[in-house]
């Protein structure tokens, strides 16, 4: 059955999208669906690398090719050695038009001093969208743009939950039709429309990334010593995790570095430092979540690791929320 995939509510009659010959339906509908509305133009896709986005990049090569252009925005805000594995993957192994901007300081200086998660969200979002009016201006014929909106990022904004990126962070004088295919789409369909459209494991499994990336983990003003800390300690807790078989089995694992300190003893002397939050969390779709039980052995390791290798760090915390009442992510 045919849906109108152009409207913000899902249908209540569409079947979720749990088998291969749902997925090719799916994907076969919206092929159409992407040309008729793309026509002879050019489309920018904000490419974050994640699975989103990448789904929606495989989408639009399938039905319109070389009239894609991947844009992908280095905001300082990615984890560690992320913008160096997007070139690689797409420009690479994929063979995507891809252009690479390197906007860290641009964002950086942005975002300096803004404490409020809404206003930051809407700073990274409204920055994104400049940046693209930005490189649209360097090629002729761009007259869309595409993003990685799924359902779960729509129920949240309506809900006044959190704004996201690309849904409630849009300038008001935004030059582009939006492009957005799998936005009534949840996360566990979007991962195997990924599969169906040959993405390897490793990308349509991967773990969920948020818009704004690591500006909603280093909570209130961000700083770029915390931002350092806060991506030094994420890539030990995905090295552990690869290395003792929970990459593959916990849906989402993060760590977050507030903006507070506590007193602690480092060197016989007291420390002033920042403490970092441990999140792994189970879901289906993102409207929910379970707490992932690590084992004790694993946490002290981990926690050990931390607090010997990152600078200003000198608390470890796991948290135990699930959502609700929680959300996954601290902003």
């Amino acid at each position: 059955m045919a849906y109108d995939y152009m409207t913000n509510v899902r249908p209540a009659d569409m079947a979720r999208i749990n088998t291969p010959a749902l997925a090719e339906a799916f994907i076969e509908e919206q092929v159409a669906s992407l040309r008729e509305q793309i026509g002879d133009k050019k489309v920018l896709l904000a490419l974050s690398g994640g699975v989103d986005s990448s789904v929606v990049a495989a989408l639009l090569i399938k039905a319109v090719g070389k009239q894609l252009v991947c844009v992908h925005v280095n905001h300082g805000l990615l984890r560690k050695g992320e913008p160096e594995q997007v070139v690689r993957v797409f420009r690479d192994e994929m063979n995507a038009n891809l252009v690479y901007v390197d906007a860290v300081d641009r964002f950086l200086d942005k975002l300096a001093g803004v404490d409020d998660p809404e206003e930051k969200r809407h700073i990274i979002g409204g920055e994104f969208i400049r940046v693209f009016e930005e490189e649209a201006r360097k090629q002729e014929g761009i007259a869309f743009l595409a993003q990685g909106t799924i359902y779960p990022d729509i129920l949240e904004s309506e809900k006044g939950v959190k704004a996201h990126h690309n849904v409630g962070g849009l300038p008001e004088d935004l030059r582009f039709e939006l492009v957005e295919p799998v936005k009534l789409l949840y996360k566990d369909e979007v991962r195997m429309v990924g599969k169906m459209l040959g993405l390897p494991d490793n990308m349509v499994y991967r773990q969920p990334f948020p818009g704004p990336g690591l500006g909603v983990r280093c909570t209130g003003a961000i700083t770029r010593d915390r931002l350092e800390a806060l991506r030094e300690s994420d890539a030990i807790l995905r090295e552990e995790f690869d290395k003792n078989g929970l990459a593959g089995k916990v849906w989402q694992y993060f760590t977050v570095v507030p903006d507070y300190r506590s007193t602690g003893i480092r060197d016989n002397k007291r420390s002033w430092e920042w403490p970092v939050i441990i999140r792994a969390v189970n879901s289906v779709d993102a409207t929910s979540a379970s707490i992932e039980e690590i084992p004790y052995a694993l946490l002290n390791h981990i926690t050990a690791r931390i607090l010997n290798e990152v600078k200003g760090v000198n608390r470890v915390l796991y948290d135990l929320s699930p959502k609700p009442v929680a959300t996954i992510e601290w902003e």
